[in-house]
């Protein structure tokens, strides 16, 4: 028992068995689900989570019949040849000490092909298959498929399942208005529309018997309109609760949802409140979600008693010793998920195995082993962004004896740049992670160091570049004058930045420049400030919590974004987050011009024009002008140890500035110090 996080670690009684704490490994579709032949990895992956001390996993989403896969071919727990498979995952979990879950979820009109089915025939806005309706024959089917499903699960040594009822999915859809228009039993009233998630329920306890953990993952707040009512989902959890579910999870928001649930920016544990309201209409355990990366956080909300349980997802990507660590109260050594989604959702939404841009052995448990090493080495880490950073903390887990050189006064390089655009604060605990690791693996830190070949060559068994890049500046009549700076000038705020601004560049970082020019400096939103801001609203008899955006206007008079190329802006942004900033933009009435040519600045502004021939010019009457243009890598030192026959390793952006991509760096880090 910890004293910091008592409620935290206190065991919970389910009546049939115990869990031996508060958090819940929330479910993540990683990838390694749908093939036989990565059940192997995928037990190792949960076995670490389960080492690592959580009360309960939870899978990523299994379907209980072909056409409930979210993909063709996808996962599903339908046969005894499933069960016997997936003894491999129950008992690597098991012989860890932890409880596992397996998620049944039927897509429904999510299902990407062309068999899905949902309540009504209606396509979903993110999927170009139109669903069929289910016939009432089919209806009673689908609940016979989850009470098989969960009986094979349980068979296969799953202690429980949890029934996907959220996040736009099946059962939400026939939970709500907007999706079921039907008018026989499983439609038409709120009574009509949850009989088919309580029937499922009852289904799977009369297959699995009492002994076996049931958790119901609930919409809480649809975020769509013509979603639920407050009285619907209570009254629902009352039904659920009746019909023998153990514990209700908290979901937030579909997948078409234009309200922000997981992405940086949200508060920690904004959501809370709409658990709450469950957590004190019922009897039994509900578990909280969303946007809680710390144990601190997850305490605040079990004292409230906003809840009984709490999730972690991503936070256990990112560090699976999460647990662990927080009863041992080394909250200070939890490798913080800062929300990024850009190795783990991002990839999931295109298909890609799951990983963590802040710990890329995730996922690769089996094949990126951080060993100890029989001969350490003495290794030199030059430049300590993200890419230098992992390779030093890595390098010296192994056993080796590292000194890190930084050219300036601090560490954590354009992740310090990042920390400082509104939305992304929580980049500052990937900096505060490895400031702790450096020192708690005696890494010996050199700042406002600029090491040269003198310092290196000879000296040193192993060299590691990781210099990083520098803005790069174009070439064009007016680029030296006054009003032009650097987005590293402007960030820092080593320049001034008036209060009319012409953003060149419209990539990742044109985005966020924007995003930090136009929005107050001051801490994180207040939760009241976010939810007016993206339409949350929690009025119960609000169908879906949504209601009509009043974001807080732009703290500058005029802001331009451009960029050279012709198509829209912002494409190349994350599967999952890049509508968000695109939104957030839009929101602060930034003028977006696409296809320009940078003719020249003067004391005028920014002259611009369009098309091969020049034409449209025009003039931005700015104050200044922030080159957001790219990046050039920084390597100058490997030319010079090569010239000694110094041969080093060269990652992250000293190797390949064509974009910045802290999900490479700290990957190329943590396999380089994996090879030493």
């Amino acid at each position: 028992m910890t004293s910091k996080y008592p409620l935290l670690f206190e065991p919970l009684d389910l009546g049939h068995t115990t869990l031996k704490n508060r958090v819940v490994m929330g479910s993540m579709h990683t990838g390694l689900e749908d093939l036989p032949w990565d059940l192997g990895k995928l037990a190792a992956y949960f076995a670490a989570r389960a080492k690592g001390g959580v009360g309960l996993i939870i899978t990523g989403g299994y379907s209980p019949n072909i056409t409930g896969w979210l993909l063709p071919a996808g996962a599903k727990m339908s046969s005894p040849i499933d069960a016997i498979l997936h003894k491999r995952v129950t008992d690597a979990v098991h012989a860890e000490g932890g409880k596992i879950a397996m998620q049944l979820l039927h897509a429904g009109r999510y299902s990407y092909h062309p068999l899905s089915a949902s309540a009504s025939a209606i396509k979903a806005p993110i999927n170009p298959f139109k669903p069929r309706a289910m016939h009432d024959l089919e209806v009673r089917k689908t609940i016979k498929d989850f009470g098989n499903a969960a009986r094979t699960a349980q068979k296969a040594g799953y202690d429980g399942v949890e029934v996907m009822g959220g996040e736009g999915y099946l059962i939400n859809q026939f939970l709500a208005a907007r999706t079921n228009k039907r008018t026989d039993k499983w439609g038409g009233s709120a009574e009509n529309r949850q009989r088919f998630p309580v029937e499922i329920v009852k289904e799977i306890r009369k297959r699995c018997g009492e002994n076996f953990i049931i958790v119901f993952r609930l919409s809480m707040a649809d975020f769509v309109e013509d979603g639920q009512t407050r009285d619907e989902i209570i009254s629902l959890a009352h039904k659920l609760e009746a019909a023998g579910v153990d514990i209700l999870n908290t979901d937030i928001g579909w997948h078409e949802a234009r309200v922000p649930t997981i992405v940086t920016s949200v508060p920690r544990a904004a959501f809370a409140a709409f658990t709450a309201d469950v957590t004190r209409a019922v009897n039994i355990p509900v578990c909280a979600a969303n946007r809680i990366n710390m144990p601190a956080t997850a305490e605040e909300i079990l004292d409230r008693g906003d809840a009984q349980l709490v999730q972690i997802a991503r936070p256990l990507l990112a560090d699976p010793e999460w647990a662990n660590k927080a009863r041992e109260e080394r909250a200070d050594e939890i490798n913080t998920c800062i929300g990024c989604n850009q190795a783990c959702l991002d990839h999931a939404f295109v298909h890609k195995k799951v990983s963590c841009l802040v710990n890329p052995r995730a996922g690769r448990e089996t094949d990126l082993v951080l060993a100890p090493t029989r001969s350490a080495k003495r290794v030199a880490v030059v430049g300590a962004g993200p890419a230098g950073l992992s390779a030093a903390v890595s390098a010296a887990e192994c056993g080796h004896k590292v000194e890190l050189f930084e050219a300036s006064e601090h560490i954590g390089g354009q992740f310090g740049y990042a920390a400082k655009i509104p939305g992304k604060e929580e980049f500052n605990e990937t900096i505060r992670y490895f400031t702790t690791m450096l020192d708690r693996n005696q890494v010996t830190v050199h700042l406002n160091t600029e090491a040269g070949v003198d310092d290196l060559a000879g000296k040193f068994d192993e060299v590691i570049i990781a210099t990083g890049v520098v803005p790069r500046v174009p070439s064009f009549p007016g680029v030296d004058h006054p009003k032009v700076i650097t987005y590293a000038e402007a960030i820092s705020g080593r320049k001034e930045i008036g209060d009319t601004v012409a953003i060149m560049g419209a990539g990742g970082i044109g985005f966020d420049v924007a995003e930090f020019v136009t929005t107050d400096k001051s801490p994180t939103l207040h939760l009241d400030e976010w939810n007016a801001e993206w339409g949350v609203t929690r009025q119960g008899d609000v169908p879906g919590f949504v209601t009509k955006p009043n974001p807080a206007p732009s703290t500058r008079s005029k802001v331009y974004l451009l960029q050279r190329k012709t198509t829209p802006q912002g494409i190349g942004l994350g599967k999952t987050t890049g509508w968000v900033h695109r939104a957030s933009v839009k929101m602060k009435k930034v003028e977006q011009i696409s296809g320009v040519n940078y003719e020249k600045v003067d004391d005028a502004g920014l002259h611009i024009s369009f098309g091969e021939d020049r034409k449209d010019a025009r003039v931005l009457d700015v104050e200044t002008v922030i080159l957001c243009t790219g990046q050039e890598s920084v390597r100058d030192l490997d030319d010079a140890l090569r010239e000694r026959g110094v041969t080093a390793h060269v990652i992250g952006g000293a190797a390949l500035a064509a974009e910045l991509d802290a999900k490479r760096a700290i990957r190329q880090g943590t396999e380089v110090a994996a090879a030493l």
